[in-house]
């Protein structure tokens, strides 16, 4: 059985917005309150989502230059992801998961090699 998008949108919009106001009420860099990232705690490598708290907080703040110096990925990645829930047919693509996993581990390798230290949190 499918979930409709209605109440999906009925249920997500209000957690959605309840969590971006705690995150733009509350730096994920002087709070406390966010985890750090388990695998760079464990590895000393940044995973494609490193940063991601951080830029989300940049970008809820109308910084976009220093959500981007976060995360490129994810700042970039926003008007793709806002395309997916307006258009949900999209994500019918059997190539998508493939493509999306090709970006992650690409980007998560990339951003750990000196010659690509900007892409590192």
């Amino acid at each position: 059985m499918q979930v409709p998008t209605r109440v999906i949108l009925a249920i997500g919009g209000p957690v959605l917005f309840l969590a971006a106001g705690f995150l733009y009420a509350f730096n994920p860099v002087t709070s406390g309150l966010f985890p750090p990232c388990l695998f760079y705690r464990l590895t000393n490598l940044y995973c494609p989502g490193c940063g991601s708290t951080r830029a989300l907080h940049n970008l809820l703040h109308g910084d976009v230059a220093a959500a981007f110096d976060m995360n490129p990925l994810l700042v970039l990645s926003i008007p793709f992801l806002a395309l997916l829930v307006c258009r949900p047919s999209l994500c019918n693509s059997r190539h998508l998961p493939a493509a999306v996993g090709i970006i992650l581990v690409g980007y998560g390798v990339l951003r750990n090699f000196p010659a690509f230290h900007f892409l590192a949190p």
